[in-house]
């Protein structure tokens, strides 16, 4: 096992920490509560691993910049909330097309627009799957803890590696402030995934820096590579990185973005069971409704209501075999949410099984409750 240390810190030091140890070097953003502790926390830690951090003019050159740090082969990463995901939405299109690994921390607050900044939420579920236009999939992962702040930035580092895309880290208010004592773990050799790169001997006639048969990633060059060029454009091209908008290509490589994350949700999706072996009741959560939602299923337990919880770590490619597995087990199912309904929704979409859906929704910046989860679920048992 590498080298472990014990640390009481808060969730955001934990996101730069987790960063880091994933091999992170390059920092780009615009600072804006609640996540602006990652880009202090970039600008401290960052130099003392070699690592460079730039503040930017806003949020829409942070991405740009992101993106020509992973061209140039560097792990790339931001931080930002409501408004400044919705800029960075732009050329988050153009890394999810250009095929360039990063990570974009959103530390979510409520909104529209500006809304209550310093007030948790959980209303960009849907931001993080559909801001940009066109059709691709994407991956993101909720933490609720700040361990999962260090472990998962890790792994949202790997993912964005292994599939050459952005990976979106949909953190919240309450877990970006909260102080918990997490263990840092040097990670083991080989649990870092760096990007695949040419195989040895490979010539420039050979090289392909991009793939469209099947669901597997082509190797990639940094930029400025002595013996192979890398091409690259958020256009429509082909495994050259020439601009190839013929129907087949268009159709072929929009299949191939959504197929090489959505045919490998298997090894994406990461979800967490308390107390479901037997359970009649499943609340289904992810982010910082997960801790409110253990405690509902304990004060339901207590009153002898079978019940249980399914955590969502990651959210997008939505974890459909773990949800099915709850809906077709439960004879209810509460979806509990710092928003209107966006994930309920969702779960409503894979409800073959007669199960009955509930809500329990909180749009007012304060952390949903266990006793509203155990109403809502005693309000609207049959």
């Amino acid at each position: 096992m590498g080298k472990t240390e014990k640390r009481f810190m808060e969730g955001n030091d934990a996101i730069v920490a987790g960063a880091i140890a994933a091999g992170a070097r390059f920092f780009a953003g615009y600072p804006i509560s609640p996540s602006s502790e990652v880009a202090k926390g970039a600008a401290r830690e960052l130099p003392k691993h070699g690592g460079i951090y730039i503040q930017m003019e806003d949020e829409i050159s942070s991405m740009a910049a992101l993106l020509g740090a992973s061209l140039a082969g560097k792990k790339a990463f931001t931080a930002t909330s409501g408004p400044g995901i919705s800029l960075m939405s732009e050329n988050l299109g153009l890394g999810i097309m250009s095929e360039l690994p990063c990570v974009l921390y959103d530390v979510q607050r409520s909104g529209p627009s500006t809304g209550a900044a310093t007030k948790p939420a959980q209303g960009d579920l849907m931001q993080a799957r559909y801001g940009t236009h066109g059709d691709h999939s994407i991956i993101a992962l909720a933490p609720s803890s700040v361990q999962d702040c260090y472990d998962l930035s890790i792994t949202a580092f790997n993912l964005a590696e292994k599939y050459r895309t952005p990976v979106i880290f949909l953190a919240d208010e309450v877990i970006g402030h909260l102080r918990e004592t997490v263990v840092l773990r040097e990670p083991e050799p080989g649990e870092i995934i760096n990007r695949k790169a040419p195989a040895p001997g490979t010539t420039q006639s050979d090289f392909r820096p991009y793939n469209y048969e099947g669901t597997e990633v082509a190797p990639m060059v940094a930029v400025g590579d002595r013996n192979l060029l890398m091409r690259t454009t958020g256009s429509t091209h082909d495994e050259k990185g020439e601009f190839r908008p013929t129907p087949e290509n268009i159709n072929r490589v929009t299949h191939f973005l959504t197929d090489k994350i959505e045919k490998h949700a298997d090894e994406i999706d990461i979800t967490r069971e308390y107390k479901t072996e037997d359970a009649d009741v499943i609340i289904i959560s992810s982010g910082c409704s997960v801790r409110s939602s253990m405690s509902a299923v304990d004060v339901l337990r207590s009153e002898g209501i079978k019940a249980g919880m399914l955590q969502l770590v990651t959210v997008w490619p939505m974890p459909e075999k773990a949800i099915r597995k709850a809906l077709k087990q439960a004879k209810t199912v509460v979806v509990a949410e710092l928003n209107l309904g966006q994930l309920a929704g969702e779960v409503r979409k894979f409800n073959d099984y007669g199960c009955q859906v509930l809500q329990a929704n909180r749009t007012d910046g304060v952390l949903i409750t266990p006793q509203q989860i155990v109403d809502a679920y005693k309000g609207g048992k049959k």
